[in-house]
């Protein structure tokens, strides 16, 4: 590999940890885990959260969600949903106690998402978006080429 590919490559990694690791500052700040962020993030995207739409999404092992999703539950944030749970998949909302204690949480991640896309141009988020995803499909393809 020449050597302006494989510092492109490590610049797409790095920026890629300190993304992820800006959400973990975020959470930290708020005194929650990240794995906590991540169960109310999606909630916030689809009403409900499962721990496999969690795992899948977030390539986090099972145990991990299952101790967070747990604790959560125990502390009275989440419940099952009947309505959104299929088969042995549990799904989760929150309780009215859990509406209280992450609306404020998730009100500071909006306003934070909000000002990092004025500051940087939905257009240019858009573009981001795409070319990470195809990224992900050509990683994906040259992982499964080399088996």
């Amino acid at each position: 590999m020449d050597q302006h590919t494989l510092q492109l490559l490590n610049d797409v990694n790095r920026a890629i940890i300190k993304f992820r690791g800006i959400y973990s500052a975020w959470s930290a700040q708020h005194n929650i885990s990240y794995h906590e962020m991540l169960v109310f993030y999606t909630i916030r995207e689809k009403g409900f959260c499962t721990q496999k739409q969690i795992c899948d999404s977030y390539i986090l092992p099972r145990q991990t969600m299952n101790n967070v999703i747990t604790t959560l539950r125990r502390n009275g944030i989440l419940e099952i949903s009947a309505e959104h749970s299929a088969g042995r998949e549990k799904a989760f909302v929150l309780t009215p106690k859990g509406v209280d204690y992450a609306q404020p949480l998730m009100n500071s991640m909006n306003t934070v998402e909000n000002r990092a896309v004025e500051l940087l141009g939905s257009e240019k988020l858009e573009a981001l978006t795409a070319l990470m995803l195809e990224y992900d499909q050509a990683l994906n393809r040259a992982l499964e080429e080399s088996r």
